[in-house]
Formats: structure tokens, sequence, C-alpha cells
């Protein structure tokens, strides 16, 4: 069914223009000025609201298999609707781990059946997320993966991680570094300063996060193959990949929006939800994420959705997982901080959300334009909202940012040319 949407504010590749767009199936057919309406079409008048491509998440947890009190793809692929995102990719910290063609039958087929936002599949680097054998990145390949990572559980060994590197490039796999040298990291809880002073907490030191992305960069330089950075979090952190990309290594990195929104000053509480991993750090790591996000330095804003039991959440600091609730956020977060904040445009920021991330994952899409699929998100940039995390439709209610302040709220979503049901504040 061709899907007409009118009088909307278009974000295009380099401008914004009030215009409308035509869909035919699941594909964009036009993108022009006052196109006829035809008693054939559904009609959305988006008059006041910005048209986006559809968000796409690199970067998230869908917790099934294994975890399904904390989320599962169902209630995870509806989460993401909600918060705009036409597109997910799940990491393999299952259970059991997605390191195995069968695993990866099973996630893409349930999503599939829940027919929500599109699900792509990131299998494990190494059997079980051991960091010991290989996975069989080409049976895994051949079901449907786009990545490979071992996400939450860094690849210490060094000549590992270059075995790694070599072998995803061989079958055109991305892998994604989950940048962490635990030997440094001595099991600390919080970014290393005053806050984990004061707090008693035990820090980790910035150079935990620091060391390895350098070590995976010089890796992929030294073999000429492609490497994803994994939520940068820290000032140097994004020097050492903005002097690589100048010498024309093949990395790519992204960050979250609660590297850029807030510091480690959350802590104080002892809130729990602001126990994640990286940590949370200062104001100067702060400036320096939304710099390398405006320079063209880090490529992807992803949710890093990590949903938990609110019983998990609530123990001692000490005790409770890393991580929070991020799809339902993630646009308000960025809207606010980003581009009403004065730091980008809308343009640009569509580019971080969906046209990057589309591109990083060659999965297409995340741009509109004629030919292109008809994933599309529709918002409200300037609605004021209050996060109220036990609204979520995520099972993960474990929010960092509930009870914010902040703008834009996601208002349609079109999948494959097919508009989805999602809840809005409204």
């Amino acid at each position: 069914m061709a899907l007409l949407i009118k009088n909307g504010i278009v974000v295009l590749g380099e401008s914004c223009e009030v215009c409308d767009v035509l869909t035919d199936g699941k594909r964009i057919a036009k993108i022009a000025k006052n196109i006829r309406e035809e008693s054939a079409f559904d009609v959305i008048d988006a008059s006041g609201l910005t048209v986006m491509a559809g968000f796409v998440d690199m970067h998230c947890h869908l917790r099934e298999p294994g975890f399904e009190y904390k989320e599962d793809i169902a209630s995870g692929t509806r989460a993401a609707l909600t918060g705009g995102f036409t597109a997910v990719a799940c990491m393999p910290n299952t259970d059991p781990v997605i390191d195995d063609k069968s695993v990866v039958r099973y996630v893409l087929s349930r999503a599939a059946e829940c027919d929500n936002a599109k699900v792509y599949c990131i299998g494990a680097m190494t059997k079980g997320q051991e960091g010991k054998i290989l996975s069989d990145m080409g049976a895994m390949k051949d079901e449907g993966i786009v990545a490979v990572s071992d996400d939450g559980r860094p690849v210490e060994n060094g000549n590992m991680m270059r075995l790694i590197t070599e072998y995803a490039e061989t079958f055109s796999l991305l892998p994604i570094s989950h940048c962490e040298c635990p030997d440094i990291a001595d099991g600390g809880l919080v970014n290393e300063g005053l806050n984990a002073t004061i707090t008693g907490l035990k820090g980790i030191l910035r150079a935990a996060e620091e060391a390895m992305i350098a070590r995976d960069v010089l890796l992929a330089e030294s073999l000429n193959a492609r490497i994803h950075i994994a939520h940068v979090s820290t000032k140097t952190g994004v020097a050492i990949i903005r002097d690589a990309k100048n010498r024309g290594v093949r990395v790519t990195c992204e960050t979250c929006p609660h590297y850029f929104s807030a510091t480690d000053d959350e802590i104080l509480s002892f809130n729990t939800n602001a126990k994640i991993n990286p940590p949370l750090r200062g104001e100067a790591d702060v400036a320096a994420i939304i710099e390398g996000l405006c320079d063209g330095t880090i490529d992807a804003i992803v949710t890093d959705h990590a949903p938990h039991s609110l019983e998990e959440k609530n123990r001692e600091f000490a005790y409770a997982p890393n991580g929070t609730s991020g799809f339902e956020t993630a646009f308000s977060l960025c809207y606010t901080n980003l581009v009403r904040a004065g730091h980008m445009d809308m343009m640009r920021l569509s580019r971080l959300m969906s046209a990057n991330p589309s591109k990083i994952l060659r999965v297409g899409g995340g741009e509109l334009r004629a030919g292109e699929t008809a994933d599309i998100t529709i918002v409200d940039p300037e609605a004021p909202r209050v996060v109220d995390a036990s609204r979520f439709v995520s099972k993960g209610k474990n929010s960092l940012f509930d009870g914010w302040k902040l703008f834009g709220a996601v208002k349609r979503v079109i999948v494959d040319g097919v508009e989805k049901e999602i809840k809005t504040d409204d």
C-alpha cells in the first residue's frame, strides 16, 4: 500500500525542506513538494513535524535467548520502535551466546515473527565470548550476521585479537571491539577521580579503555583491516581515533547518549542506574565526545540499550549490573543536548543516528531518497517531555534519565513502508 507523508520538514542529506514523501510498497518512490493525493494513498499529515530516516541502532542488547526476564525480542523491538528506531543490531552476550549459526537462526526468526523494528544479528568473535577459540564466523555470516563482537567481555589476548581481525576481514565482517584492559580496570566500578574518592567507590583509570583502543587501532593499521570501537567515552580515546583516521586507518567508532549527556556526578547519590561500563566520565570527556561527534571523528550514536530488572539494579552499587535502558530516551537526549544546545544541526544528527550506522554495517537504508527503503521516523523535536521510566515499553525500567526534562518526541514510525503502532506521550 502506498503511503504519502504530507507537509513535513524532511531531513535530507544536506538540507531540511518542507515537502512530501511518497512510498510505494517497501521503498520511497518520490520526495517533492505538493505530491498530489489520490484515494489509494494512506495519508499522514506531518505539518509542523520533522520527517527523518528511521534511526538505526548498531549496538543494543535484546537479552533473548536466556535472559527474557530482563528483555525479550518482542518487548525490545517494540521499545525500539517507540524510540524511533526502525532497525537495531543486537549483541551476542545471551545464553546461549550467539556464537553458532543455530542461535543466529533463532534470533532472526523470532525477530521476523515479532515484526516490529528490524533486527540485525551480531555474532560472537570467540566461542562463548571466552577469548580463546575463534567462532565460526563464516557459518554465522551465511545465516545473516552483520558483524562480530565479544561486547561485554574484552578480548584480552592481543594475538587472538589479531586473528579475529584477520578472520573477520576474510568474510567482510566488521569486528566491534569492547575496549577495556581488565588488568588496568582491576575490578573498578566508576571513573577514577574526585567523585570516586568522595563515594569510596573503586575507580577505573581512563587508560583501561584508551590502551585497548590504541592496541586495536594499531592492529587494524598493521593488517589494513577494518575495526569498529564500541562506546567511546574518554577525551584521549577520541584523540587516538582522530589521529588514526588522519593516518588512513580503517577505523570507525561510536558513542552513546549517556556519554555526552551526563557526567560521573551522577554516582554521588549511589544511583545504580549510573553504573555503566565504560563508566560515566568527567566534563572534559563530555566536551571531547561532543567535539568528536561534530568533527566526524565519532561516526555513530548508539544506545547500548542494557535492560535489567529493577531487583538487579536495586542492590549495593558494587553488586548491581552495568547499563541503562536506552531505546526510549535516545532521540530526546540527542536532540536536547546536541541540536537544541547548538552543537549540530538535524542533518548531522540524522547521519549519526541513521546513515552512518547503516553504512558501517553495510545493511542499506538510513537515508531519505527515492529508491531507498521506506524506513521513516516522524518526530516533534520541540515537544517537551519528562522521562518516566515506569512507562517504558521495554521491560528494562532502569533509566539513568528517569525524571529528566528533555525535548523531542517520536510521533510515528514506518518500517518497509508500513506504519507501526507505537506508544507516545500523547
